[in-house]
């Protein structure tokens, strides 16, 4: 069978069934997204990576407990969250410093006072305002995926998008960020990086 013909459950089958290649293949198809989930959750580059490994570590010795429940991509973005959410607790319960992160990719000043702005904001919202969120308005899933992913009902991640994103225009107040769109503005989704056009509530 061809690469591109093998879908998502497939790999995880063969992979629970022994084959050596199949589950690298399911992360190369979905490293990147599960990473920009870590990464804008966490707020760290080193925790994120750390949380991601975590999460692939998880995934790659419960696979042959995969029921099909939801989709391969939903079942991984969950365990990504879970690892972030289990990580921010833990920072809770033993406070420390953060070091700033580095952004090596250049832009104007303007733009990077922007996306230093966004972050700091996203990483002042309540865990679970702020997964929901990162989910639905930066990464783009349904409410509906968001719910299956942290576990919750879909009138629970509209509430906390609700809650989340009025406090992000509080805290955002001095950039443009029309109240009315609803989701985050494409200056805001800029600043963080993604592209904000696609799924959603």
């Amino acid at each position: 069978m061809e690469a591109a013909e093998r879908d998502d459950a497939w790999l995880l089958r063969a992979h629970a069934g022994g084959d050596p290649q199949a589950f690298a293949e399911l992360v190369r198809r979905h490293r990147d997204r599960l990473w920009a989930v870590a990464l804008r959750t966490l707020g760290d580059r080193e925790e994120a990576a750390d949380a991601l490994q975590d999460a692939l570590l998880s995934a790659f010795r419960a696979a042959a407990n995969f029921r099909g429940d939801s989709a391969v991509t939903t079942w991984l973005h969950r365990i990504v969250v879970n690892a972030c959410l289990d990580r921010i607790r833990r920072r809770q319960a033993r406070p420390t410093v953060p070091l700033p992160e580095t952004d090596v990719t250049p832009a104007p000043t303007s733009d990077r006072d922007t996306a230093l702005d966004v972050r700091q904001a996203l990483l002042q919202l309540p865990i679970e305002q702020r997964a929901a969120l990162v989910l639905v308005d930066v990464q783009g899933y349904a409410v509906a995926e968001a719910a299956v992913m942290l576990g919750v009902a879909e009138g629970t991640i509209k509430s906390r998008c609700a809650r989340g994103r009025a406090r992000l225009a509080v805290l955002l107040g001095h950039l443009r960020n029309p109240a009315a769109s609803g989701r985050v503005s494409s200056e805001t989704a800029r600043a963080l990086g993604i592209d904000n056009k696609e799924g959603g509530a």
